[in-house]
């Protein structure tokens, strides 16, 4: 059906630090084209090209049979470019059909906003996805975060005047979503591919990409390292490919877990939560499951926000919000990193540093930068940051390095007990591995580890007991040692 999307030998650079040394790729109308490699590999800064949010170094990049150099977002789009991204970009205050026309001129009448109209195109471009649980009118900051994704991807969708769309460069999207919403999105992009588009699908899920995908390209260190048959790969073709034949080994087995209970939680009933109890030993990973709608991802939130009764270590206490958790050595890695978590604009040190300037101050009032650089280094060795230094912008870090500078946080002060929430979504194979390497030490030396997942096999991997959550509630816990993911699954939907 024709090449649609060419790249040959981009490359970029930023001060001493090479994202991209060689990278090629070739998209073909009717294709699902799957872009992988390790975090750091470059396929971050090859997105950011193609949507003209940074200039290329060298090599060359084809629509058709044009040459083009996006120097914008807004040109990108005037290629028929279009962008998915898992960090959700959305203006919470205003409503969902104003998110999905944002950028296009609202439909209007007598020189006012035309209200039906724009909820109805709205409603057009979500019936394009099968949703139809969404209300055009409804707030986006009131959405779960898998229904402001499909928000995002129904914009995206839709198309504009003059301006057709042919290329979809999907960046982690289903990270955020369900089983049934992640369906959903695989049939709009077979529809896509059907309709003669093409797609450049970037994803982690080694499962997805061998599923959906017709090819598959491997960045590694900034080069195309293999081009593969995705009908014909294996997961250990692609992890070699991944990692230039490094072995990923398994972490598996539980932790020698204490007897000693290290926190205890009761009575915990907040934000669709109803008497939520559960207690994790010293030296435990507690996994928590549920559906949607069960308010897992809720957790977390709730408990740092004092709602319940909690002990530490058998003494009760009372957290008054996550600066509270902190000076208790409880620490918090929140699902959302780049929102909740992270300060993009300062460097590695400040980051790591943020809930522990107290301990890091000199007389009080003055902060030691120098301590403040040491830490940042050495903690981010233990959690395996691959970083140029401490003093580097977490904003040109890759997504799976964000996300250790969060452990790196984490590991910086006295730690009794961590809380987890998606704690590995969108990071690739390899770091998965250097975070549950992580949290085995981490519970190995003491600490508690809770880590509410939606992936099922990661809570079966590195847990010791999983706690089932239906509805807001706690079903039940069981240990992992008689659990497959078949059985988990169907304890989640209330099976026996």
């Amino acid at each position: 059906m024709g090449e649609l999307l060419s790249i040959k030998g981009l490359a970029k650079a930023y001060g001493g630090a090479v994202a991209l040394r060689d990278a090629s790729l070739s998209l073909n109308a009717g294709e699902m084209l799957a872009l992988m490699g390790e975090n750091g590999a470059g396929k971050s800064t090859l997105i950011k090209i193609l949507a003209g949010a940074v200039a290329a170094d060298g090599g060359e990049i084809r629509i058709g049979e044009r040459a083009v150099s996006p120097r914008s977002p807004a040109e990108a789009h005037r290629l028929g470019l279009r962008f998915i991204h898992q960090e959700l970009v959305v203006v919470p205050g205003l409503s969902v059909a104003e998110n999905i026309l944002l950028g296009r001129p609202y439909p209007s009448r007598f020189g006012l906003v035309d209200w039906r109209t724009l909820n109805a195109r709205a409603g057009e471009a979500l019936a394009t996805l099968g949703v139809t649980h969404i209300a055009p009118q409804a707030i986006m900051s009131r959405l779960p975060v898998g229904d402001r994704m499909l928000v995002k991807i129904a914009s995206a969708l839709l198309e504009s005047a003059g301006q057709p769309a042919r290329l979809f460069v999907m960046d982690e999207p289903t990270a955020a979503l369900n089983g049934a919403e992640s369906e959903r999105l695989f049939q709009v992009v077979t529809a896509l591919c059907g309709r003669g588009c093409g797609v450049l699908y970037v994803s982690h899920r080694l499962d997805e990409v061998l599923a959906l995908a017709d090819r598959i390209v491997v960045l590694r260190d900034g080069e195309t390292a293999a081009t593969l048959d995705a009908k014909r790969a294996t997961k250990g073709q692609l992890i070699a490919a991944m990692t230039g034949g490094r072995e990923i080994e398994s972490v598996g087995g539980a932790s020698s877990v204490d007897a000693s209970v290290a926190l205890s939680v009761e009575g915990l009933s907040a934000e669709g939560l109803r008497d939520v109890a559960f207690d994790i030993r010293r030296g435990e990973i507690l996994g928590v499951a549920g559906l949607a709608g069960a308010r897992a991802d809720r957790l977390t939130r709730a408990l740092i926000g004092g709602a319940g009764r909690v002990k530490l270590e058998g003494a009760p206490i009372m957290l008054k919000g996550p600066a509270d958790a902190w000076a208790k050595g409880i620490a918090l890695v929140p699902r959302e990193r780049r929102a909740e978590g992270l300060l993009l604009m300062q460097d590695v040190s400040r980051n790591v540093a943020l809930p522990h300037l107290s301990r890091l101050n000199r007389w009080r009032w003055f902060l030691n930068r120098t301590r403040e650089r040491a830490t940042a280094v050495e903690t981010g060795k233990r959690v395996r940051l691959k970083a140029r230094g401490p003093e580097q912008k977490l904003r040109t870090l890759s997504g799976g390095n964000q996300q250790k500078v969060m452990f790196a946080r984490a590991v910086a002060g006295p730690l009794r007990a961590l809380l987890l929430d998606e704690p590995t979504r969108g990071v690739d194979v390899g770091a998965k591995f250097d975070i549950y390497t992580l949290l085995r030490e981490l519970a190995a030396a003491g600490a508690a580890v809770l880590i509410v997942s939606s992936d099922q096999e990661e809570l079966l991997h590195i847990c010791s007991r999983i706690v089932v959550m239906r509805e807001g509630r706690v079903a039940m816990t069981a240990s992992t040692a008689t659990l497959t993911p078949q059985k988990l699954l169907a304890l989640c939907y209330g099976e026996s």
